[in-house]
């Protein structure tokens, strides 16, 4: 029992390493607050591209161009364009004109009848194209005419940018942890500037797409990679404040989206002026310094003294700063130095049974919330109002269930939190399948309180996620999380072309899924004012504490449960 005690005392004072430096600098000093403050605007931009296709590829109304439009000529005198259009288009059961069929030729008997419904007369398809509605921005389903059966193009278009950020966790997890956060992010904003740009200017649909894979890989490695260095300078207490912080640029950025959208109409020049931005980024990233606690853990200590130093003398800590060597940070973390591996792998995440668990569990959650979040967000369009407005709904919705969740953090947990967020939004959106289509306002209400719950969750997460996985395989942990997530938001658009066929199946799948993910999560360990943990070691030593405690509370509950009922038995005995 004392060798165990001595055992974890001395774990919790080597986990507390890192902890104990950045005291040393300032804790949340200067530097701290400057580089939140920079890296918030990653964060903005970074919800501007994800929810881009919203208004780059709306779907304006449309109709079939009619066949030998002779623009006036051969038109009997007094007839307008809206009788003039029924002559060549039918109308649906809605009394608009057909956006995928034409009648095969004009019938002007049509103009001398009130009701045609019985009348059977020869369609086709749309042989010339299409005529749209010219008062909505223009957009790529308009320059490309993807409508029709081509309609699916535009969900696809969507899952290839999902696909792009899949593969970008992947690469650069493993890059930043590697090369170095700095590096990394540094590559991210470079590939966006280049492809997001370079979209801009596609000559077809298949370049766009080719773009906009690139431009997700980009997009999830500068989202990771500044998230990272962010939180490795920031001090233990302060990181769920940075975290909210964080999350509400992503929100914010929804909103800036909204506005520019509704200024800059055409779908080019919104698309380069988003992309051009990172530009800013990239110029005041040459500034940061590299993260000092992935210096550490790779052994580097000459360059993490001074990286230290530098922050110290910002946090007015100079002769703190002055204080720092080689061998007093090699002191503070030898025994974590000594345990990583030179070149992680995405495999180390299996490694051990503790950080199997960990990683199984945690990427269900993360697949969840992209399924379904990005379901509900990316095509709002769906409920037949405006659209800008509609959108900034699903925007504002986000702030106060961001709130919450980073109260509900600090005073009931991480893993609660997560849970319940997930439990939440799985029952709103799954009691959509069975409302009528009459009441499609509380349709989407419901669909908004999910969509704010799983924005809730994601704040969640990101942070949950950097504090269950150690320095050794943060980075590739936390790409672990946002490859399930991007895969569930890759699979999202796939389901609305499912849905053509069987509406309920969308409201059914993203309802279910988070509801599935909750039970998942009630495996993980709480992280809440812990410390961050710096070797896989240490992750297995902290998991199985949190097992024995479980388990010794669930023993002790069973004792006292046998325990009152042993009375009440030994009192009939008597009596008897």
């Amino acid at each position: 029992m004392w060798a165990n005690t001595s055992i974890n005392s001395h774990s919790r004072e080597r986990t507390m390493g890192f902890s104990e430096l950045l005291h040393t600098i300032g804790g949340m000093g200067k530097f701290q607050i400057l580089q939140t403050a920079l890296m918030m605007f990653p964060a903005l931009l970074i919800s501007c591209h994800s929810f881009l296709q919203n208004f780059t590829a709306i779907t304006p109304e449309h109709h079939c161009r009619p066949a030998n439009w002779t623009n006036g000529s051969h038109v009997p005198g007094g007839v307008g364009d809206g009788d003039l259009l029924r002559v060549f288009i039918p109308l649906d059961e809605d009394q608009k004109p057909e956006r995928c069929l034409r009648f095969s030729e004009p019938h002007w008997q049509i103009l001398s009848l009130n009701d045609t419904s019985s009348l059977s007369l020869d369609t086709e398809v749309c042989l010339d194209g299409w005529v749209y509605d010219q008062s909505v921005a223009s957009s790529i389903v308009s320059e490309w005419d993807l409508v029709c059966k081509h309609k699916s193009l535009k969900s696809i278009a969507q899952s290839i940018y999902m696909m792009g950020q899949l593969v970008g966790a992947t690469v650069f997890g493993i890059f930043s942890d590697r090369c170095g956060r700095k590096t990394a992010l540094q590559s991210g904003i470079l590939l966006m500037i280049a492809t997001g740009t370079s979209a801009a200017f596609s000559p077809s649909f298949l370049a766009y797409c080719v773009l906009r894979f690139l431009s997700g890989m980009a997009m999830t490695g500068i989202i990771i990679t500044s998230l990272c260095l962010t939180m490795e300078w920031t001090p233990t207490q302060r990181r769920t404040l940075v975290n909210i912080y964080t999350m509400y640029m992503i929100t914010l950025g929804q909103a800036v989206l909204t506005g520019l959208a509704y200024l800059i109409r055409p779908w080019r020049w919104l698309q380069g002026t988003l992309s051009v931005a990172y530009v800013i980024i990239l110029l005041y990233s040459w500034g940061l310094p590299e993260s000092a606690c992935w210096l550490i853990t790779h052994n580097k200590l000459d360059k993490a003294v001074k990286n230290l130093q530098a922050v110290a003398r910002l946090n007015g800590r100079k002769e703190q700063g002055r204080k720092l060597t080689p061998e007093l940070v090699r002191l503070h973390m030898q025994e974590d130095t000594a345990a990583i591996k030179e070149t992680p792998f995405f495999l180390d995440l299996f490694r051990t049974p503790g950080l199997r668990r960990t990683t199984c569990c945690i990427s269900l959650v993360w697949f969840s919330s992209g399924f379904s979040f990005f379901g509900l967000g990316l095509d709002v369009q769906k409920f037949g109002f405006n659209i800008y407005w509609t959108q900034l709904l699903f925007t504002v919705v986000d702030v106060p269930m961001k709130l919450v969740t980073g109260l509900s953090m600090g005073y009931f947990g991480r893993r609660i939190t997560a849970i319940s967020l997930q439990l939440v939004a799985g029952c709103a959106i799954l009691v959509t399948a069975f409302l009528p289509r009459d009441l499609n306002t509380f349709k989407m209400i419901l669909c908004l309180f999910g969509k704010g719950s799983l924005a809730g969750c994601f704040s969640c997460l990101y942070l949950y996620t950097m504090e269950l996985f150690p320095t050794e395989v943060r980075q590739t942990g936390m790409s672990a999380g946002i490859f399930s997530t991007r895969l569930g938001s890759l699979l999202s658009p796939l389901v609305y072309i499912l849905g053509n066929h069987s509406p309920v199946l969308q409201p059914v799948m993203f309802g279910l899924v988070p509801i599935l993910a909750a039970t998942t999560g009630s495996f993980l360990i709480e992280t809440n004012n812990q410390p961050l943990l710096n070797t896989i070691q240490e992750t297995e030593k902290r998991v199985k504490m949190a097992r024995d405690k479980q388990r010794n509370v669930s023993e002790n509950t069973t004792k006292k449960g046998l325990a009152s009922l042993l009375p009440e038995k030994t009192k009939v005995e008597c009596t008897v």
